[in-house]
């Protein structure tokens, strides 16, 4: 078969959901379903599938999405439905407005810090899902909740999960995961200090949109300000900054797993603490948070209101490699199994107690009884979370099985072959391209370093590039696509309940996607021919 048909036939998948949510807003559970069956049709009458291969390729698909991927995202959302139930959302609200109610500096603290650190501790959707409920809870539009978060989730995806993506990588490429890690941060850099302007942007931006709307009935407020940035630049620049430098030296020093985990940790500190220091104490209307309760709560009633998160937080790092005796005993409860039936399969393996998703239930159950809630009240919960997300656990059961077929059948390969064929020496400008086509496909940056990882390594060897830096492209492309792809953008609709409006969040976050594509490809181009 020509090289271009087959590009241009691998392709149509994407090409369809591209359309498909944006021209013609069909609900994501629909156009991924369509796009299934597109890429069922290709993979067996264009690139001759066998019937059974096509037909395991999806199952293991389906079986990746169900666990350990929906799992997480229903508990994720299960908590903040326990938290909302027991009224403890309310209280948290409360808690976070007192280290600032600037709903400005409140979306640093949690789309940018809370959700990075949710990335590198558990990844699987948390870190979208949990930041834009709370956010929603907060009384934040839902729209724009989920759009920040999905933004925000973006960089902190390079070392998700406990920095799997890029081990993944070193493991495919055999490269040192010191020198992949530290080429990824250095990649990121920019993104990573633009972030926390264009989520500060875009509060300002949503907020301007409600007073035009007030204009025109009357009631306006001539006082509000039209600078978005006004009083909090400063606070905004140190939440990129110590995020960044610490994600630096431990990539460096330390390796992959724990960059993100800490570099959070320390924007979120930094962050309040810059809000306390440099903070306007009178804010103006349009970005302050209006909060219900005026009762002071003490230590106990905090700790009681914020109970699920923590338990999460202690289960995750519990259970994390960081605690690596407890962590190889719990992952040694598992089952393998042999779905996938074509050349070079191996088994599919069932992590029982690794997965993130059994922590947060248990924590989600813990922290809901201790809120009040009875067991029966949670079971009941639970339900109601399962029959919200059925559209989402479609959308990304398909989304899933769609990627299986592609990355089995080889019309990810007819892609990338054209792809190297036709770009030639300007290769490294594009490089990050295909680790984002990855992401948009799986939703997962580590799928998309195992698709195109080994392909990066190679080109850059052919063309006696630095193999390091641009495998490490690969991964700083791949992350550019979280905010697009239909399996996050599913997510997000879960999380804040806008069934419907995946055209909507992808028109949101396109075009940041497209700058921060741009910003990496010219990175990677010019570290080309530094690093030859």
């Amino acid at each position: 078969m020509n090289m271009t048909v087959a590009f241009i036939l691998a392709l149509l998948p994407i090409i369809w959901l591209i359309v498909a949510l944006t021209a013609f807003k069909i609900p994501g559970f629909k156009a991924c379903a369509i796009a299934l069956v597109i890429a069922y049709i290709l993979s067996v009458t264009v690139w001759k599938m066998p019937l059974p291969d096509s037909i395991t390729a999806v199952a293991e698909g389906s079986a990746l999405a169900i666990w350990p991927i929906i799992i997480v995202i229903i508990a994720a959302i299960f908590t903040y439905n326990i938290c909302l139930a027991t009224g403890k959302m309310e209280m948290i609200k409360k808690m976070l407005a007192s280290v600032t109610n600037d709903k400005r500096v409140l979306v640093l603290i949690i789309a940018w810090g809370f959700g990075g650190f949710m990335e590198g501790m558990a990844g699987f959707g948390t870190a979208v899902a949990i930041p834009a409920s709370m956010l929603w809870g907060l009384g934040v539009n839902p729209v724009f909740a989920a759009i920040v978060c999905l933004i925000a989730n973006a960089t902190p995806t390079a070392f998700g999960s406990i920095g799997i993506p890029t081990t993944t990588l070193a493991k495919i490429t055999d490269l040192d995961v010191f020198g992949l890690s530290t080429d990824t941060v250095i990649l990121l850099a920019p993104l990573i200090l633009l972030t926390p302007f264009i989520l500060v942007y875009l509060t300002g931006k949503t907020e301007k949109g409600k007073e035009i709307k007030r204009s025109t009935t009357g009631n306006s407020d001539p006082g509000r300000s039209k600078n978005p940035f006004k009083g909090i630049g400063l606070i905004t620049l140190i939440s990129g900054l110590t995020f960044l430098i610490p994600e630096f030296l431990v990539a460096k020093f330390l390796g992959a797993e724990l960059p993100v985990v800490i570099g959070s940790v320390c924007s979120m500190l930094c962050t309040a603490g810059a809000a306390k220091l440099f903070g306007k104490k009178d804010i103006n209307s349009e970005y302050c948070l209006e909060v219900k309760s005026k009762n002071k709560i003490t230590g106990k009633e905090a700790l009681i209101a914020w109970s699920p998160f923590i338990l999460i937080f202690l289960f995750l790092l519990g259970t994390s490699k960081l605690i690596a005796p407890l962590n190889e005993l719990l992952a040694s409860v598992k089952t393998s199994v042999n779905i996938y039936t074509g050349k070079d399969a191996v088994p599919y393996t069932f992590s029982w107690l690794t997965t993130p998703g059994l922590w947060i239930i248990l924590a989600a159950f813990l922290g809901g009884k201790l809120q009040g809630a009875s067991f029966f009240e949670m079971i009941t919960v639970l339900k109601k979370t399962m029959i919200q997300m059925f559209k989402t656990i479609v959308t990304i059961i398909s989304i899933m099985a769609t990627a299986k077929l592609m990355g089995y059948s080889g019309m990810i390969a007819s892609m990338s072959l054209m792809f190297v064929t036709v770009t030639g020496s300007f290769y490294p400008l594009f490089a990050p391209l295909l680790g984002s086509i990855g992401t948009f496909v799986t939703g997962s940056g580590t799928s998309a370093s195992v698709l195109f990882g080994g392909l990066q390594a190679e080109t850059g060897a052919a063309l006696n590039l630095n193999q390091v830096w641009i495998s490490a492209s690969n991964t700083a492309g791949a992350i550019t696509a979280k905010m697009i792809s239909p399996q996050s953008i599913a997510v997000a609709v879960a999380a804040v309940q806008l069934q419907g409006k995946e055209s909507v969040l992808l028109k949101g976050t396109f075009k940041y996607y497209l700058l921060f594509l741009g910003i990496v490809g010219l990175l990677t181009y010019m570290g080309a021919q530094l690093l030859g």
